[in-house]
């Protein structure tokens, strides 16, 4: 019996995930990018003007940013490599300040801070996401 029992909780695990990975997500944001994206993920003022040294203040994460243009591996290798080592990597001439999070970070966690990220954004943006990322036919 509780065998039955352990199957039935694994077959729901997969709708768990995503809100516990979020929940969890949300405590890792606050501890490792808050204090650069915002709060409340609003981003710094004026994160669309270069500073003096020709890096842009740390962008928002909400629906009034750019993050849900990027597919969900680009987001992953960003956070995790850095800004600059991916940007290098795809030819872009833009200077990232975002440090690399992989040594401080797990990828479960780094993905957790996705989910988190991605639970804020509401429908319209969710729908323009997946439009925008859908493969050509």
């Amino acid at each position: 019996m509780r065998h039955l029992i352990l199957i039935l909780l694994l077959c729901n695990l997969p709708d768990v995930f995503p809100a516990a990975s979020a929940e969890t997500g949300a405590a890792l944001y606050a501890r490792h990018c808050a204090s650069c994206h915002g709060a409340n993920l609003e981003g710094q003022p004026d994160w669309r003007s270069p500073k003096a040294d020709g890096t842009y203040p740390a962008p928002p994460h909400d629906a009034e940013g750019h993050t849900w243009h990027h597919d969900d591996a680009m987001l992953q290798d960003y956070m995790t490599r850095g800004g600059q080592a991916v940007l290098d990597d795809m030819g872009v001439s833009f200077r990232s300040a975002m440090p690399a999070f992989g040594e401080v970070l797990s990828p479960v966690e780094i993905t957790s801070i996705l989910d988190f990220i991605k639970s804020t954004w509401p429908d319209r943006i969710r729908q323009a996401r997946d439009e925008r990322l859908r493969p050509a036919p």
